[in-house]
């Protein structure tokens, strides 16, 4: 029944009778072009209806813009050529562009057939480039949206061009008792950029935590979770929740150009997360919030943060580490050309007041520039909110080989640099060089317990090691 209507309504357009050949061999590009011109032009609401079958295909660009709505239903599979060179030096396989109004749905399925071109590579030959199968593309505008999940693995390079803005539903209950609001899991090869913004339209959440009301627990706007070979870009996050932005399970990920803007007194909404991850960067970003601007979790390896702006904020911390007693540590992470503007903290390490395997270790804070910040260099090892869990006991968080370099500029409290350590392990590897804080433009004081290490150049406030 469904057939005999495509056929007859006017406003659909089978690519079979414009000579697509579900056969997988013969290259239907044309009679998909010639489909798309008819739909394009149609002055009602046009579907192109692709039915089940394989279409092979070379190369498509659908060019608008249309003068209504076209919708792409895809019931078939689309097939690229299985000669990875046709495509090879061409960025893209199909792209959609200029078009306002598109939809394409129906459980159709793309076929990139890149593993040739992944054999290629592999051998270390001279090889294309490359085509990326589809770009999904948000124009400007706001796009009202609920919880999105996007979940891989895909075919092959994923690109989202964000130009305009998501926003979250205004009733903080409908994402509350979720954990994120948009997700992406278990992908390989994804891009995020286009100088899009997440509206998390956290307000009304922040207000009810700090009226003391029950409140849901609070949803992050933005996961990377257990995906590999991330690109983000160019990114504004608005007002969220709980955190901006999660990066867990996530193996080479470069985030650069991210802004982050929520209130001073937001509570728990840490800029950037990285948590049981390896080779992250994060370059060229502005951080403004009500917690950490960046925040690294357990597990986390080879992160490198720098030229990043963070104010107001808790400081860039290492922790908190220590929670579980069984728990992964943190390693080779560098922070360097940053700098921080009236927040709570500059560069922290903390860990829970209580036992614990962990551990934190080559380490390296460099080119530091503090601007009334309250506790500019901080390591905390008893820290116990609510002195729930943990009180009368001692960390069992290892931290050694901390390097403090070329750290300058002025404290908000007296104490500039504090060093309070775990009396079962204590801080070990510790070395400050070049560091000159003032209070008040007058020397600032340090305070150290249980705390090994060096101190070479000129180090101000006189380190306490």
């Amino acid at each position: 029944m469904f057939i005999s209507l495509v056929l007859a309504d006017p406003t659909i357009y089978n690519v079979v009778s414009y000579g697509a050949k579900p056969d997988g061999k013969t290259d239907s590009a044309q009679a998909f072009l010639s489909a798309w011109t008819k739909a394009c032009a149609s002055r009602q609401p046009a579907t192109i209806y692709v039915p089940a079958g394989k279409f092979a295909l070379g190369q498509v660009i659908f060019l608008g813009p249309c003068y209504n709505k076209v919708n792409v239903m895809l019931i078939g599979t689309l097939v690229a050529p299985s000669d990875y060179t046709v495509l090879g030096n061409k960025p893209y396989w199909i792209v959609f562009e200029h078009i306002d109004g598109l939809t394409v749905s129906g459980n159709g399925i793309l076929d990139g057939q890149g593993t040739s071109l992944w054999a290629c590579k592999a051998s270390a030959k001279s090889c294309p480039l490359g085509a990326t199968p589809a770009t999904i593309y948000v124009p400007a505008g706001k796009f009202a949206l609920g919880q999105v999940i996007f979940i891989g693995p895909y075919y092959n390079k994923v690109n989202v061009m964000l130009i305009g803005t998501l926003v979250a539903p205004s009733d903080y209950t409908v994402l509350g008792n979720k954990a994120y609001w948009v997700v992406f899991q278990h992908i390989d090869r994804l891009t995020v950029s286009g100088n899009g913004i997440l509206d998390g339209q956290g307000t009304s959440f922040w207000a009810c935590k700090s009226s003391g009301k029950s409140c849901p627990l609070g949803a992050t706007t933005l996961e990377f979770s257990n995906s590999n070979n991330i690109v983000v870009s160019a990114l504004t996050s608005l007002n969220s929740q709980m955190f901006h932005i999660v990066v867990n399970g996530c193996h080479n990920v470069k985030m650069q150009g991210i802004r982050v803007t929520a209130a001073g007194n937001s509570p728990n909404t840490d800029g950037i997360h990285v948590q049981l991850s390896s080779s992250v960067t994060i370059l060229n970003s502005k951080i403004r919030t009500g917690d950490d601007c960046i925040s690294i979790g357990p597990g986390t390896t080879n992160l490198w943060i720098e030229n990043v702006a963070c104010g107001p904020g808790h400081g860039i911390s290492i922790g908190s580490l220590g929670k579980d007693q069984q728990e992964a540590g943190v390693q080779n992470v560098t922070v360097t050309t940053v700098t921080f503007t009236g927040t709570q903290n500059g560069v922290r390490i903390k860990s829970w007041g209580r036992p614990s395997n962990g551990f934190a270790r080559n380490i390296l804070f460099q080119h530091v520039t503090m601007q009334d910040v309250q506790n500019p260099i901080v390591i905390d090892q008893n820290y116990c909110p609510g002195n729930e869990g943990c009180p009368g006991q001692v960390s069992g968080v290892q931290i050694s080989d901390v390097t403090y370099q070329d750290i300058h500029g002025t404290s908000a409290t007296e104490v500039a640099l504090k060093f309070d350590c775990s009396s079962e392990y204590p801080c070990s590897g510790i070395i400050l060089e070049n560091v000159k804080l003032t209070y008040n433009n007058q020397v600032a004081q340090s305070s150290c317990a249980n705390a090994a290490g060096t101190s070479t150049g000129f180090v101000q406030p006189t380190g306490c090691l």
